[in-house]
């Protein structure tokens, strides 16, 4: 079944798989669960620029470009996504738990 309308995913679940302490501008690998359905991994916290962001899981393509393999469709909901990734990101440095594998 496909529902449309006013149907509003929700981010149900935010694991941090990987916390990177060096100087690298990667700092974190992410998996986010949409409405306890639909997993993404490999989404990548990045330092740069002096600045944090997310950037979504990709692949590469032959011509050595990367291609996103999902992404957010609106702006608002990719800042839901890269506030709520973000914020458990900074919890968890600011908290840790157990180690976590990719």
């Amino acid at each position: 079944m496909i529902c449309k309308g006013d149907m509003a995913m929700k981010i149900t679940d935010i694991k941090i798989r990987k916390v990177f302490d060096d100087e690298g501008p990667m700092k974190a690998v992410v998996s986010v669960t949409l409405d306890d359905q639909l997993a993404l991994h490999d989404i990548k916290v990045i330092y740069a620029k002096e600045k944090y962001f997310i950037v979504m899981p990709s692949k590469k393509n032959p011509d050595g470009t990367y291609r996103d393999v999902a992404h957010p469709i609106n702006s608002e909901f990719r800042e839901v996504l890269n506030d709520a990734v973000l914020g458990a990101y900074f919890e968890e440095i600011k908290n840790p738990t157990a180690p976590a594998e990719v």
